[in-house]
């Protein structure tokens, strides 16, 4: 597996570090139910406002529900499809917009589902697996092949799988796969105090 830990400002960790949106998956590693199920877990235990956990996910695995798999694929912008056709796990992001336990619009649903894809990203990490999400997809077509019912807004795709060694891949996916990673500094995202007054 390629190693691309972030070159951070002060330690963080490892875990963390080490999680990266790769594009390349091993077309022939698939993955079995315990893994799948590991991942959800992880989502799962997420933070929620009030405790609603308004996420939702539709599982498409390429192994045991190949039409599923294939109408989550058929979703995806053309330049998504020709990588993640690799993956062998697919998953529709959806967020539940209104609240089960009171009245009124969820506005937390979005922030709370990002949180449970973001726990699953992690968990793929720790797992030796890649995730990589994705907000390139038809999102009408997504909430109509799946039949999700009204009051759910569909927010991303996930990729999961095995990586591709780098020794199987073209020059021209190695360079792609090994290019140094960046983020901004830290004082231009964060702010002490005041909006403009960096935090670094």
């Amino acid at each position: 597996m390629i190693e691309k830990k972030a070159i951070t400002q002060v330690p963080i960790d490892n875990l963390l570090a080490r999680r990266w949106s790769g594009r390349f998956f091993d077309p022939e590693r698939l993955l079995d139910r315990d893994q799948i199920l590991a991942l959800l877990e992880a989502a799962r235990w997420a933070p929620s406002c009030f405790g609603e956990q308004p996420w939702r996910y539709v599982v498409c695995d390429r192994a045991a529900n190949r039409p599923a798999w294939e109408r989550a694929l058929g979703c995806l912008s053309g330049g998504n499809q020709g990588w993640a056709q690799d993956a062998p796990l697919l998953l529709l992001v959806l967020a539940h917009e209104h609240f089960v336990s009171r009245d009124g619009n969820n506005r937390w649903s979005h922030y709370d589902t990002g949180a449970a894809s973001e726990n699953l990203c992690l968990q793929a990490t720790s797992m030796g697996l890649m995730a990589h999400q994705m907000g390139g997809f038809d999102s009408d077509r997504a909430l109509r092949d799946f039949s999700v019912p009204q009051g759910h807004a569909a927010l991303a795709m996930i990729a999961v799988g095995y990586p591709l060694p780098l020794a199987a891949m073209s020059a021209e996916q190695q360079q792609r796969a090994q290019a140094e990673r960046a983020r901004w500094p830290l004082g231009e995202l964060f702010f002490d105090g005041d909006w403009g007054q960096a935090y670094d």
